[in-house]
């Protein structure tokens, strides 16, 4: 069975390399939609795959640290990185270009990751992300599947060189929210009633 839950944020970046010369010239802004598909064979002690109330926590802070942000890809001009943190109190620093590709990507890895390290104890068995689908615009989306996310020749993720900015992490739930991410520390998911 899929399930899927839908996340909203609204980010500017710039695409550098694009065939749209306004696109890679131009800071510009979109309103993202996220969808987390994610899949089991079977259901937990509530009857679901997993429950969305779940999701409102570490995987929406994800979501959340981008919206209202500008992503800054970390190849792009130094000067233009500098004044993008000058200028902003929330910033994300990627190792890719902000596309919504590479968008997708990223934050498959995010998501599997924080979903890896979450130990559950509502009964849910076997869950995995399935993919994940950015829409940039109305009309425009890219989905990103497992062997997309953990593909070297789209890219290299290493989460070490993703960077948040000061502003974004205080609104993070657990402060220590991508440090144990990156780490590898456990999660654990409130018990249901």
């Amino acid at each position: 069975m899929i399930i899927r839950k839908l996340f909203k944020f609204e980010n500017a970046h710039v695409v550098r390399g694009c065939s749209s010369i306004k696109c890679r010239s131009s800071i510009h802004g979109h309103s993202y939609r996220v969808e987390l598909l994610f899949e089991s064979n079977f259901l937990d002690n509530g009857q679901m795959v997993y429950d969305f109330g779940l999701m409102k926590q570490n995987m929406k802070d994800i979501i959340d640290s981008f919206d209202h942000a500008i992503t800054i890809w970390s190849s792009d001009d130094e000067e233009y990185i500098k004044d993008m943190k000058k200028h902003s109190a929330r910033w994300v620093v990627t190792p890719l270009s902000p596309s919504a590709e590479q968008f997708s990507r990223i934050f498959f890895v995010l998501i599997d990751k924080l979903l890896k390290l979450t130990s559950t104890v509502n009964g849910e068995r076997e869950v995995k992300l399935r993919s994940v689908i950015i829409h940039e615009t109305a009309t425009g989306y890219a989905e990103a599947f497992r062997e997309d996310a953990y593909s070297e020749v789209m890219g290299k993720i290493d989460l070490n060189e993703i960077l948040f900015s000061q502003e974004i992490q205080k609104g993070w739930q657990d402060s220590r929210l991508f440090e144990k991410i990156k780490n590898g520390e456990s999660f654990i998911n409130p018990k249901s009633v």
